[in-house]
């Protein structure tokens, strides 16, 4: 069965444009002889008028009904709140909006049956092959990746500023005057531990802006760096490998809350006192992290907000909105005991 990804290809035209043509979309500004060669292809391929984007007036109350795929299993969101509370946003904001998540899927759980092409519109959370996101969804363009990459010419998508993030706490501990600064992270979205060791390159935005901005004050050392897969138990194993190498850095930025907690129970252990000796700041504010002892400086990451801007985005485009938006979350730094900024 043809889709808009098939005309699209065929008339040599990009899938939006082929999606505004064929739902009359009168703002697009396109040549006459490319709207008739997007329809004759169209007509060529047998393209279903049923596979067009459902347009539905939510206005008198009429529900719609999404799909909701997450790239992580619930073991993971144990063991980091951050995709949790990603999904809470999404269902409280659904509750809200008078929608339904009729289809909740797990990845790693999903058979190659489930599909969500009945379904109005589909939110993606965490990265996900793309191959296995158009089998289960491709008749219309009603998808909002969060946390995700994303076509940004096609599809709407939600990342929070993790750049912004890491400047900030990089900034932060320049400030407070430490000049040898330690990263502890794990791979960037979508790769694997392995891939990691055999690229020497994680991919992740928080290593490359701390790499960038330790060069840029002639202050990278790469022997600082100490990498894992993401979590409390990975964040304890790699600070104590960092412990048994000796002459730790004055500071560390750990890429996330989880790991960062396991980094200063790994401290504690070894005597090290934390901020005195060794600086922590790390990036989520999960609500632990205000708990645990000393408490955590940590960058706030709207994750909920992530995931309510994810739905209100899907409701735009089920009511007709066919311009793809990219909706960056700005993140604030929260300044706790953790980095010894407060001591004084």
């Amino acid at each position: 069965m043809a889709t808009i990804k098939d005309i699209a290809k065929r008339a040599n035209v990009s899938i939006s444009t082929v999606s505004r043509v064929l739902n009359n979309d009168e703002t697009i500004t396109v040549m006459e002889q490319t709207r008739d060669r997007i329809l004759a292809v169209a007509k060529e391929l047998n393209y279903s008028s049923k596979k067009k984007n459902v347009i539905k007036d939510l206005s008198r109350n009429e529900s719609a009904k999404i799909g909701l795929l997450m790239g992580c299993s619930q073991e993971d969101e144990f063991d980091d709140p951050y995709f949790l509370s990603i999904r809470k946003g999404i269902e409280k904001q659904c509750t809200q909006k008078n929608i339904r998540i009729s289809r909740f899927v797990r990845l790693q759980n999903a058979s190659n049956e489930q599909s969500f092409e009945d379904l109005d519109g589909l939110i993606v959370v965490g990265h996900i092959d793309k191959s296995e996101i158009n089998k289960r969804y491709n008749h219309n363009q009603n998808i909002v990746f969060v946390d995700a990459p994303a076509e940004i010419e096609v599809f709407d998508s939600v990342i929070c500023d993790l750049e912004g993030a890491s400047e900030k706490v990089m900034s932060h501990l320049l400030e407070l005057g430490h000049e040898r600064i330690g990263y502890i992270g794990g791979p960037g979205s979508g790769m694997k531990m392995h891939e990691v060791f055999e690229s020497g390159k994680t991919g992740d935005i928080r290593q490359k802006t701390y790499e960038s901005f330790m060069k840029k004050h002639n202050r990278l050392n790469e022997s600082d760096i100490y990498l894992d897969n993401w979590g409390t138990p990975r964040g304890y194993r790699t600070m104590k490998k960092a412990i048994e190498k000796g002459n730790l850095p004055t500071a560390f930025f750990v890429g996330s809350d989880p790991m960062a907690i396991g980094a200063i129970r790994a401290l504690h252990e070894a005597g090290i006192k934390v901020p005195h000796e060794v600086a922590i700041v790390s990036v989520d504010d999960i609500e632990i992290s205000n708990f645990v002892s000393p408490p955590l400086t940590t960058v706030k990451v709207y994750t909920e907000q992530m995931g309510r801007t994810a739905v209100n985005l899907l409701q735009e485009r089920i009511k007709g909105r066919v311009i793809p938006l990219k909706v960056v979350v700005p993140t604030k730094l929260v300044v706790r005991e953790s980095c010894g900024a407060t001591l004084n």
